[in-house]
């Protein structure tokens, strides 16, 4: 037989409150906000909290399977409470009587919950959840992204229950995002087929979670069609060439010293009076000016202030070098600390944690030598300037959260191009895109590629990280071998039959074994194919010169 009832519930103590003891028992004294004086009783220990009952009814049942339950009714009222348990223990009864299962039964209880709620229980256990590999947990930003993403869905689709959810109302969904605008100058763009298959999968894995909660006994989002998104990319980011690199580390080196070396350019207005700010304005950095204007820079300022920005600028260039160089994403290079770095002689390497890798897999990445030695003397300097020593928790490198905006700026001074005639942009990831390029470029395997660059499919690195404008694929092409057939002018006439036993002579200028009867061109030494499974020119045999000479036949 179930019951329902109030369970004991513990508050924090009101403001203002005071202990006092009470035939024998310590309760808590104060007034509410109507001015009526309340008391109720605290529990022990050194920070007390007030003991009272739940503001809703819980129901106490056994469930199909014989096993206690506990559900909230969310009830103020006993009689609206026993009603919900009444519906329960009808439950119970049918999946004993075998009409209905357990997991059907847990199902409806889950029925008239407003969808809404689901949506707030999936991302609660999503937050909560465990990341990749090391990862304590799953990003936030992927978490906020599956809150608006499902929220959206839910109201798009006109979802209320969980009865309501079906396959064909997402596609319809899709169907009008993807539809034209009617007016194309106001109306957003259409978003990309990418942008489409993450909401679907977010629906899908929602829907598992859902089965596996008991809240359904299947998907509806099984099924769902992804978008092809090979013809609609957005962004393409293109890698970096190696001019172009020593251009954006030397403008980042000096940079921070020559804004204050910008020579001032007259601006003519003579709506403005002479000595108007608005009467002149600073140059903007040119690659060819920058060394002059970092002097005048340095000249202009006090020599510990010189200093600071020169140590702004070297970090930052240290930071395009290690990012260019490791493949690391900017968030990892954040998250590296002096004590990851190994800079002995022997192999120096960047060990990048589990918890902060974005697969979550730990991972030792090599270091160029000479990014190394830079590394070296920058951790001499900080130590120096710490009193001696730097602490192995301390960051390697100062990275910022907007240094995007920071590239940019140097991409302006240098003189290279945000975007170029193929539509491919740099940003800060471009840098991993820019390290997969030059070493594709220069042989490396695919295997030690897809290392390097922590991928788990080689697909990955070679469709999204290799620049195909790095990669000589011109010279390529020239490597293949000739395939020019034979010329009309180099085959030999046919020799006329003079016997029973007659063959054609010389069949091809060049081929010392055409008129040796008895051996097989394939046998002469130095002829081999220029591909497996191909015959070269030198492997062709006898060819009978009518069809009632059977007994020269081809060797092939």
């Amino acid at each position: 037989m179930g019951a329902v009832f109030k369970p004991t519930v513990t508050r924090p103590l009101p403001a203002g409150a005071k202990l006092v003891t009470r035939d024998g028992e310590r309760v808590a004294v104060w007034v509410d906000a109507s001015g009526k004086k309340r008391q109720a009783p605290v529990t022990a220990g050194d920070k007390p909290r007030l003991r009272t009952k739940a503001g809703t009814y819980v129901a106490k049942y056994r469930d199909g399977d014989g096993v206690e339950q506990r559900v909230s009714t969310g009830c103020k009222s006993r009689d609206a409470a026993r009603a919900v348990l009444a519906d329960l223990e009808r439950r119970a009864e049918h999946v004993k009587a075998g009409i209905v299962t357990q997991a059907e039964a847990n199902v409806g209880e889950h029925a008239d919950t407003p969808l809404v709620e689901h949506v707030a229980a999936y991302v609660s256990a999503l937050a909560r959840k465990r990341g990749k590999g090391a990862r304590r947990t799953v990003s936030p930003q992927h978490v906020g992204n599956v809150d608006r993403t499902l929220r959206l869905a839910v109201a798009e689709c006109g979802f209320r229950r969980l009865r309501d959810m079906h396959r064909d109302a997402v596609e319809r969904w899709v169907s009008r995002l993807l539809a034209p605008a009617a007016d194309a100058g106001t109306t957003p763009r259409p978003p990309a087929a990418r942008t489409v298959n993450a909401k679907l999968a977010t629906l899908t894995a929602w829907g598992n979670w859902l089965v596996e909660s008991g809240r359904l006994t299947g998907n509806p989002f099984t099924r769902l069609r992804k978008l092809d998104e090979c013809d609609d990319v957005r962004r393409e980011r293109r890698a970096l060439t190696a001019a172009e690199l020593d251009r954006l580390v030397t403008v980042a080196r000096l940079r921070p010293v020559a804004q204050f070396g910008r020579p001032t350019l007259r601006i003519v207005d003579d709506t403005r009076p002479a000595k108007s700010r608005a009467t002149w304005k600073r140059a903007d950095l040119t690659f060819e000016g920058i060394v002059a204007a970092a002097e005048r820079g340095r000249a202009r300022m006090r020599p510990e202030a010189a200093a600071r920005f020169d140590r702004v600028g070297r970090e930052r260039a240290l930071v395009y070098r290690v990012l260019a160089t490791t493949g690391l994403r900017r968030g990892e290079l954040a998250a590296v600390t002096v004590g990851d770095v190994l800079l002995d002689d022997g192999g120096p390497a960047i060990v990048l944690r589990g918890t902060d890798a974005k697969n979550g897999k730990r991972a030792t990445l090599p270091l160029r030598g000479d990014v190394a030695a830079e590394l070296r003397s920058w951790l001499a300097e900080r130590a120096e300037a710490a009193g001696g020593t730097l602490s192995a928790d301390s960051p390697l490198l100062d990275v910022p959260d907007k240094l995007v905006r920071i590239l940019d700026r140097d991409l302006r001074a240098a003189g290279i191009h945000k975007r170029d005639a193929r539509g491919r942009t740099v940003d800060v990831h471009a840098m991993r895109g820019t390290f997969a390029s030059h070493l594709a470029a220069a042989g490396v395997s695919p295997v030690t590629l897809k290392t390097l660059m922590r991928h788990a499919r080689i697909e990955t690195t070679l469709r999204h990280y290799t620049d195909p404008a790095l990669l000589d694929v011109a010279d390529a092409v020239e490597r293949l071998p000739s395939m020019a057939g034979a010329t009309a002018s180099s085959v030999a006439p046919t020799v006329a039959l003079t016997s029973g036993r007659t063959r054609q002579n010389g069949a091809l200028a060049g081929n010392p074994a055409a008129g040796r009867r008895g051996r097989s061109a394939r046998n002469t030494p130095g002829k081999t194919a220029a591909f497996p499974g191909v015959l070269a020119v030198g492997d062709i045999g006898r060819e009978p010169m009518t069809p009632s000479l059977s007994s020269w036949c081809s060797n092939q």
